[in-house]
């Protein structure tokens, strides 16, 4: 009986070694990139993003707790914006800091999550002009610890966070293309007006 519990217990061991011996294996980092279209410039895309308040009309984590408690510090817009999030466990607790914003070209996010675990990850969005449309990429990259590195064995982080960014960036797409174009100002008018008048 006992030889048997020995037994018992070393193949435990053995299994147990084994599979931390696989997840130390596993990447260290990790880098999930989406990317989208917009049929409008970069001037009238890179508001929907550099402001944090915007974000709830296309972001597809505010839509997982629309009752989740939310609060905005810093800057009203662009570098040293902050949001802070508590909500469900789909969306747990953390908080968004924007870190770099050049107007219509990259804005720089760090996210730090505090439940259901703490991590921090760089989130980055670039605008790159194509004609009279924009490509917005967006992506995350950030580095995974040994209970992440677990996780990874059997859940595709690409797939999970790759299918809430295009649809993120489908809304995103959606509401920018909606947008009623800007008219033009009064005094553009009147100078319009004044050099017609002259001919």
């Amino acid at each position: 009986m006992r030889k048997k519990l020995l037994v018992t217990l070393l193949v435990i061991v053995v299994l147990v070694a084994g599979f931390a011996v696989v997840v130390a294996l596993q990447p260290s980092e990790y880098h999930v990139a989406r990317h989208v279209t917009i049929s409008a410039p970069p001037a009238a895309v890179f508001p929907h993003v550099n402001d944090l308040h915007k974000w709830d009309v296309w972001s597809p984590w505010a839509k997982l707790d629309p009752n989740a408690d939310s609060a905005f510090e810093g800057s009203d817009a662009g570098e040293g914006a902050i949001f802070r999030w508590a909500g469900n466990e789909e969306i747990g607790k953390g908080s968004m800091t924007i870190v770099a914003s050049r107007p219509d070209e990259l804005i720089g996010i760090r996210l730090d999550f505090i439940e259901p675990f703490e991590d921090t990850s760089n989130v980055q969005f670039t605008f790159e002009p194509e004609g009279d449309q924009t490509v917005v990429t967006w992506s995350m990259d950030g580095q995974n610890n040994f209970v992440e590195k677990a996780m990874c064995m059997f859940m595709d982080m690409d797939k999970m966070i790759g299918g809430k960014f295009e649809e993120g960036l489908a809304s995103l797409k959606a509401v920018v293309e909606a947008a009623p174009e800007k008219a033009p100002d009064a005094s553009s008018e009147a100078t319009s007006s004044e050099s017609n008048a002259e001919q």
